[in-house]
């Protein structure tokens, strides 16, 4: 629907720009059409899995609405996980097809080393140098060689629509299901939360493989607007394209806002096309939040959400009223995790559900529910069951709640510190590292204490050209903050492990510890 929307009202339209090839979208609808008919030849039915390997660009936009169009699971694939881990999910899925970019050749190579239930492979770009006995078609002979209509597929809108796959950060990985109805839904939930229109550029700089961007395949489209790719993250040249491309607005991971404004160039680039710069994916601190305003110049919303609710939860867009306030009084509302998105509903309980005091104190579970949310884990129906409370999907995030219905995330149940019988908090001394001028990035997480059972560490990695101790660092942190919350200990590290989305990987740091 969404791409028929805008084939009919702005077929001259730029629709994608991907490094040198802008193309309207009447010519998007037709290389969508041949790619549909491409797997039709190829027997593919509705609800048979395709799983695609590649960079932000207009193929995988492309693949995301031929998918649907033939009523096909898209399954996207996180292109940093291992052969064995990549070879897990197509068995897990069924996967029948795989559209992988020549780039990651490689890493295909060492998938099919493994047992694999796949057909064929549609490669993005040349794939001359690939022969490892499996049935290999090039992308662009698929879309010119299959020119034509294709016979759209009776979809419902409880079926699946995409299967992606948790990272696997607290165990094995789970193909959370989205159907056609949590996909619609959410996108016009955020047209109308962001007031998308026909002249927003959006720039696909998270990626695509990942809910932090992918949702705006489908928003963008439906008003009209311009996607941007940005294959893969770098500072500068994301900051390139947001003043070569004009872009007006994106969301992107806190590891990547926080790696460009504290870039030397920042100041050498053109951001006025800019009008609000989205974070989410992870918790952000205030003075990284305040750094984006101060940077880019533009307005700033914080978000949250899960895989598993398409993804968003909540804004931090500050409500009417609340827009008379001073400018500090806002930013205070601004740097929250925000209030409930279009469409969901979202309480934060306590051990026995019930509604925590909305006083910004007592801590809680937040407990979702709505059209947006899932219905299940693919083919783990005890998982599922696990997930869900009389309906309500437990999200695992603790959180305080105010008055005015915004929350604002503590941590992750799992990332929370029991030091001498005190609650700890990772990201509140997260926040407190990230006010040293020296440091870069920080992350907070657990080890065993003999005295007080679990204590507090942190590992940072310190600006370019920078140095401090350990001890100037935990002096820092007890000035700010009562003194049980400061760490410990610190290690300095050149950088800190990540997941394939771009977040900080804490399970690496707390686990050897644990051992």
């Amino acid at each position: 629907m969404t791409l028929r929307k805008a084939r009919d009202l702005f077929p001259n339209k730029l629709a994608v720009v991907d490094g040198d090839c802008p193309v309207t979208y009447a010519r998007i609808g037709e290389r969508v059409d041949s790619l549909a008919r491409f797997f039709q030849t190829r027997a593919v039915q509705p609800q048979d899995r395709i799983s695609i390997l590649e960079v932000n660009s207009a193929a995988f936009l492309e693949t995301y609405y031929a998918a649907a169009g033939i009523g096909a699971i898209l399954n996207p694939l996180n292109y940093r996980l291992a052969p064995q881990e990549i070879a897990f999910i197509l068995r897990d899925s069924g996967s029948r097809w795989l559209v992988a970019g020549s780039r990651f050749t490689s890493l295909v190579k060492g998938i099919l080393k493994e047992d694999t239930p796949l057909e064929g492979i549609l490669w993005i770009g040349d794939s001359s140098s690939f022969s490892e006995g499996i049935t290999c078609y090039e992308y662009e002979n698929a879309v010119r060689d299959h020119a034509g209509l294709f016979k759209p597929a009776a979809i419902r809108e409880d079926d699946v629509a995409h299967l992606y796959y948790t990272s696997g950060t607290t165990g094995r990985p789970k193909g959370v299901m989205l159907t056609h109805k949590n996909v619609c839904l959410h996108a016009l939930g955020t047209i109308a939360e962001l007031k998308l229109t026909d002249s927003d550029v959006w720039g696909h700089i998270a990626p695509m493989f990942h809910l932090a961007d992918a949702w705006a395949a489908f928003a963008i489209t439906w008003v009209g607007g311009c996607h941007v790719m940005v294959a893969q993250f770098e500072a500068e040249a994301v900051m390139a394209a947001i003043e070569k491309e004009r872009i007006t607005l994106s969301n992107m991971i806190p590891t990547m806002l926080n790696l460009m404004i504290k870039h030397p160039k920042v100041g050498e680039f053109d951001f006025s096309s800019l009008r609000v710069i989205l974070s989410g994916g992870a918790p952000i601190a205030p003075e990284v939040v305040r750094s984006i305003m101060d940077a880019f110049s533009c307005d700033y919303i914080q978000t949250y959400g899960m895989t598993e609710t398409s993804p968003y939860l909540t804004f931090s867009i500050i409500k009417q009223h609340l827009q008379n306030l001073p400018p500090e009084d806002q930013f205070k509302y601004k740097s929250k995790t925000g209030r409930p998105f279009m469409g969901v509903d979202l309480k934060v309980v306590d051990e026995t559900g019930n509604p925590v005091t909305a006083d910004e104190e007592q801590v809680g579970e937040i407990w979702v529910r709505g059209d947006t949310v899932t219905p299940g884990y693919w083919n783990l129906e005890q998982e599922t069951k696990q997930a869900f409370s009389n309906g309500w999907l437990r999200t695992g995030d603790l959180a305080v709640i105010d008055s005015e219905g915004y929350v604002n995330i503590v941590d992750r149940k799992k990332d929370m510190i029991v030091t001498g019988g005190e609650n700890v908090y990772s990201t509140e001394v997260e926040n407190v590292l990230y006010m040293h001028p020296k440091v870069l990035e920080a992350a907070v997480f657990s080890v065993p204490d003999e005295k007080w059972g679990e204590a507090v560490a942190a590992a940072v990695v310190l600006k370019e050209n920078e140095s401090a101790t350990e001890v100037e660092i935990i002096g820092f942190c007890k000035l700010h903050q009562a003194s049980y919350k400061a760490p410990k200990s610190i290690v300095f590290l050149d950088e800190l492990p990540k997941t394939g989305s771009g977040k900080i990987y804490k399970k690496a740091l707390r686990d050897p510890h644990w051992k």
